[in-house]
């Protein structure tokens, strides 16, 4: 069994988190891989305090395994939500968008875990610094908000640059994928995309039939000339919106009203013409819907018959 320092640090069997993603991420879904091993996570991009509040406590009752919540930073009521998860004394926190360095004493007072999301090894550094537990390097292959670095690339200057645990994200949906972040340095992944199309997932009908007929070149990146790229599925509302980008004919004030309501709109409604579909460049992988559980369970399966017959490729 693959087991490492992430392990030990959060309290379970094996080292995989499952992405917080906002407006997908609740209970049912963190409960679901906390009770397969992992570290399930709650998104509180929803801002409503007593939303996340009632989710937390769903999750304590569907599982008495650790599980997370996480922050975006430059979210709404982020100090309410701060103090909240402190209060519910979850595992562990991770966070997006930002250095969570002002929170980082109230959460350690209350034996939480720090993790933030980082692209970059100065913001790598800067956490460290602050006092985070561990770091999760998420290359630009992650579906949702992104960086610029590659997985491949960021990983292993992340691991050079601070003295932390590294936990790899952007790109992973199978055991190779694990595997590889190992050699790279990671101590642990974090999987968003294929969580997706797990049964205790509760998207719409209309974005998980967007993800199963995904191929390798399905993603799009919009959101660079407002400085919050985001990758999604790609459709004609945001092949257009990325062709507007880049012209003059219209306001960025007119991009944000475009885009504004587009997340609900694919996980609540399954509007295929206004959706967002977030998704990772990995969703040509992700062709089958499976309980948490077994997706879980065979990528890290997958991960040690590689490990295991590896020495035939060394002399």
């Amino acid at each position: 069994m693959i087991y490492t320092k992430i392990c030990e640090m959060l309290g379970i069997r094996l080292p995989i988190l499952q992405g917080g993603m906002a407006h997908i991420s609740d209970a049912c879904l963190a409960a679901a891989v906390s009770n397969a091993g992992g570290l399930g996570i709650i998104s509180a991009a929803s801002g409503n305090v007593d939303l996340i509040a009632r989710e937390i406590d769903k999750c304590f009752e569907l599982t008495d395994k650790p599980f997370g919540v996480n922050i975006m930073l430059m979210g709404e009521n982020i100090d309410e939500i701060a103090q909240l998860v402190a209060d519910k004394r979850v595992a562990a926190v991770t966070t997006g968008a930002g250095n969570p360095e002002k929170y980082i004493p109230l959460w350690k007072e209350a034996g939480i875990k720090v993790i933030p999301v980082v692209a970059s090894t100065a913001l790598a550094k800067l956490v460290a610094r602050s006092g985070a537990d561990a770091v999760i390097a998420e290359g630009t292959e992650s579906g949702g908000h992104v960086g610029e670095l590659t997985t491949m690339a960021l990983v292993p200057q992340v691991v050079d640059c601070v003295d932390i645990p590294v936990i790899a994200a952007g790109g992973i949906a199978d055991g190779r994928g694990i595997v590889a972040s190992l050699a790279l340095g990671a101590q642990g992944v974090q999987v968003g995309t294929r969580y997706l199309l797990a049964t205790e997932c509760n998207i719409s009908r209309a974005y998980k039939e967007k993800l199963l007929k995904a191929g390798d070149t399905a993603t799009i990146v919009t959101g660079r000339r407002l400085g919050h790229p985001v990758r999604s599925i790609k459709t004609a509302l945001w092949r257009e919106y990325s062709r507007l980008e880049y012209t003059s004919e219209v306001t960025d004030e007119e991009l944000e009203e475009m885009a504004k309501g587009t997340l609900r709109a694919a996980v609540v409604d399954g509007d295929t013409k206004r959706g967002c579909f977030l998704a990772g460049q990995i969703s040509g992988l992700c062709n089958k819907e499976q309980s948490a559980l077994e997706i879980t369970g065979e990528m890290f399966s997958e991960a040690e018959n590689i490990l295991n017959g590896v020495q035939k490729w060394v002399k």
